[in-house]
């Protein structure tokens, strides 16, 4: 939490959505818990959200007949988020629990476990598979944004919110992307639209100029919501193969030319305040 007043936070350049859910806001109408309570409630969201990630899972299962391991990586995989939450969670986090905007955050990972789930067996998804995919994909990607508008409006905006929404937001585009080409839609060059963000943050690792925080940019915010339509788009059943990659080409060059511009002003401005 801040001192006093409010300040912005823009995630890095390839987050799905520049919203101002990373305005923080310091009304203590809701007060922080301690960091051992913070922890226990936060435990019993994610045990609530157990059964949902297992519905979502068999229902996956018994639809694409998949094999009994299947639900042992979704059941994996969510073993391994919860543990990165408990272990990422702050102190400080305002109001009961994970707080409503995380919890949608979460509602939008479960199905998203599901995903990645199948990234072994794509190759066998199928037209109904690709139908699930699609579904699944969409409903994850409609509910982004619900979550920074509760935040704004219950004044409980946290930068662990906005890192959580924004991790969610490239793990989706990174399982889309492998799904696609692990489909066959396309070429494994189309896992670059999911690698991108990735990547950038590699490089900033080794570039101190790429750490500056950017500003909020609408033109983000377009280009990554193209990127993941392309994305569905590619894996939809009735798309010819051809159509399919072109369209992920697309994809992929606008996000390259988003990340592009983003390295761009990064670096000269890290020039200009030399």
């Amino acid at each position: 939490m801040v001192g006093s007043g409010r300040s912005t936070i823009s995630p890095r350049p390839g987050s799905w959505i520049q919203k101002p859910r990373v305005v923080f806001s310091v009304d203590m109408t809701t007060a922080p818990f301690s960091g051992g309570d913070t922890r226990r409630r936060v435990l019993g969201d994610l045990t609530v959200g157990l059964p949902v990630a297992l519905v979502v899972a068999i229902a996956t299962w018994s639809l694409l007949d998949l094999p009994a391991t299947y639900t042992l990586r979704v059941l994996a995989l969510y073993a391994a988020v919860s543990g990165l939450i408990l272990t990422t969670v702050p102190a400080d986090l305002p109001g009961p629990g994970f707080g409503l905007a995380n919890r949608i955050t979460l509602a939008r990972l479960l199905p998203l476990l599901s995903l990645a789930a199948l990234a072994v067996r794509a190759g066998e998804l199928g037209v109904a598979g690709r139908w699930w995919v699609v579904l699944l994909g969409t409903a994850i990607m409609v509910l982004d944004g619900v979550d920074g508008r509760i935040a704004r409006s219950t004044s409980t905006q946290t930068r662990f919110g906005a890192r959580f929404d924004m991790e969610t937001d490239a793990f989706l585009l990174l399982v889309l992307s492998v799904l696609v080409w692990a489909d066959g839609r396309a070429g494994a060059w189309v896992v670059l639209i999911g690698a991108m963000r990735y990547l950038f943050v590699a490089a900033a690792w080794l570039l101190p100029a790429l750490r500056v925080e950017l500003p909020p940019s609408l033109r983000r915010k377009v280009v990554c919501v193209v990127a993941g339509i392309a994305l569905l788009v590619s894996l939809g059943p009735i798309i010819p193969d051809p159509i399919a990659a072109g369209v992920a080409a697309v994809g992929l060059a606008a996000i390259t030319w988003s990340f592009a511009v983003d390295v761009v002003w990064l670096l000269m401005n890290h020039r200009a305040r030399r």
